[in-house]
């Protein structure tokens, strides 16, 4: 087979060469799309698409998700797709609170009797984000959480070589909480190590990796995160935007 498509892509012979010229034809091929036919059966797609979606969602997706919460507020919304969670835990959700797109969550029971993920009144968790938890990650309130973040109070593997080498989990001592204030924006594809605390107010520019804690009201970047500026404010002033090396 692999010695006939290499006769047909390179043969100079009439039969190939006419094959080639239909292969191309066919890529190439295009119809014009009058937009007196076209805009209607556009408009006819993205209504049957949105009420498809629409029923998803609230049928089965919501309802779905809501029956793993052990609480959850007013006005719970996610995505049209069903988020993957494992193991058993407490997911504890506030009002107004929107999860999209389809997220991990994913609980270890060998260092909590109840590890819990708290998420506070009108946050928003984006496309793709994965959450494990060992003994607790709490996010406030009014944060936004950007796609692909990964937040993780446990190592998943031990830092001994040793224990690491026999195959045993990480300690107890190494799976700290995650604990992010309120009005937190964490921007795309930042990951949050075990034992974070995120200050109010603060923003994780993205793709940072945050490996110890940010104070509040401070915009930190890169990998490690390193502190770029102060978000300060003062009552009735525009925010004032001091850089880290004038500090």
């Amino acid at each position: 087979m692999a010695s006939l498509h290499r006769y047909l892509a390179l043969s100079d012979a009439p039969i190939p060469r006419a094959a080639r010229r239909v292969y191309r034809f066919t890529q190439n091929f295009s119809i014009p799309a009058p937009r007196l036919i076209a805009w209607p059966v556009l408009q006819a797609v993205l209504f049957i698409r949105a009420i498809y979606y629409f029923v998803v969602r609230v049928a089965i997706c919501e309802p779905l998700f809501k029956a793993y919460c052990k609480s959850y507020g007013r006005g719970l919304r996610t995505g049209v797709y069903f988020h993957w969670v494992q193991g058993r835990g407490e997911l504890i959700i506030g009002n107004d609170v929107h999860i999209d797109g389809k997220c991990s969550f994913s609980f270890a029971a060998r260092y909590s009797e109840t590890p819990t993920l708290i998420i506070g009144d009108h946050s928003g968790i984006g496309y793709g984000c994965s959450f494990g938890i060992g003994k607790q990650i709490k996010i406030g309130s009014n944060c936004r959480i950007a796609m692909d973040v990964q937040m993780f109070d446990s190592p998943g593997h031990p830092a001994d070589p040793e224990s690491r080498l026999a195959g045993m989990p990480p300690s107890s001592e190494e799976v700290r909480p995650i604990t992010v204030g309120d009005n937190v924006w964490i921007g795309l594809r930042s990951i949050i190590y075990p034992g974070v605390s995120i200050g109010d107010n603060s923003v994780i520019a993205a793709g940072s990796v945050v490996m110890s804690n940010v104070p509040a009201n401070t915009l930190v970047a890169g990998n490690p995160a390193r502190q770029v500026r102060s978000l300060a404010t003062d009552k009735d002033e525009k925010p004032r935007y001091h850089t880290a090396m004038h500090q």
